[in-house]
């Protein structure tokens, strides 16, 4: 199976301008996130907009190309980078996984369980899902919940707690029922992620700010699957502190 992993990095961030290429122990996040991910595929690419991160990807050894300053989500971005790496090596590919550039304690082991998810012909789209473990966490709009079916088909992503404990105090929550955070990672076939960037927003990735809904609520399924592990993402210059200290 043919795996092209693309790595969406833009230096642009309201709280974190440049965060890419700020470093974790002498090494730029990027490239933290680019030795995980070429230890599954020989194909990776950072997508980015910005030819400083290009510039600094390229001199590390990566790939990178470049894609327009004016998409509104890393899929987008993923999706004009997936043709232009289709115009470059001139090769066909049977999976494609997004991760995000400010990502650099994710595993080999979460990309590897995202492609094997397309050993199953019907699965379109695949994502990650971790157990809560801190009952406040659940109740955290910025941890986006996922409630799934009984085989692994996301029913619905939300920034409330899902499920509703009903009669149970908020603190006993996470004992009464599984909570799970949605780790934003994705993997499509080639063609959904064609077709999924070609969909208009919907009321509930509106009401939510999640790209995902749009995708369930234009029919498409996305299989879920779970991860132990959590990693770190680089969001604000306080983040690369704490990432600095466990390096």
């Amino acid at each position: 199976m043919r795996v092209l992993i693309l790595i969406p990095a833009r230096y642009a961030s309201t709280r974190f301008p440049g965060k890419p290429l700020a470093e974790i122990g002498g090494k730029p996040v990027i490239q933290h996130v680019v030795e995980k991910a070429v230890a599954v595929s020989d194909c990776v690419y950072v997508a980015t907009d910005d030819r400083r991160i290009y510039d600094r990807v390229v001199a590390f050894g990566g790939k990178a190309v470049m894609t327009a300053a004016t998409h509104c989500s890393g899929t987008d971005r993923c999706y004009e980078a997936y043709c232009n790496v289709m115009a470059l090596r001139q090769e066909e590919y049977d999976v494609v996984v997004n991760i995000q550039g400010d990502e650099p304690f994710i595993i080999p082991e979460q990309i590897r369980a995202l492609a094997a998810c397309f050993e199953n012909p019907a699965v379109q789209i695949a994502t990650l899902a971790k157990r809560f473990e801190c009952n406040a966490d659940v109740f955290d709009p910025n941890k986006v919940k996922v409630v799934f079916s009984a085989l692994g088909q996301a029913l619905y992503f939300s920034r409330s707690p899902m499920p509703f404990c009903r009669g149970v105090d908020q603190e006993e929550w996470i004992k009464t029922a599984a909570f799970y955070k949605h780790i934003g990672m994705y993997a499509y076939r080639p063609e959904v992620l064609k077709e999924i960037t070609a969909l208009s927003q919907g009321s509930l990735e509106k009401a939510e700010s999640l790209e995902q809904l749009r995708w369930l609520e234009n029919g498409y399924q996305i299989a879920v699957r779970i991860t132990d592990h959590e990693s770190i993402g680089i969001d604000t210059p306080e983040d690369l502190e704490r990432a600095n200290a466990l390096i």
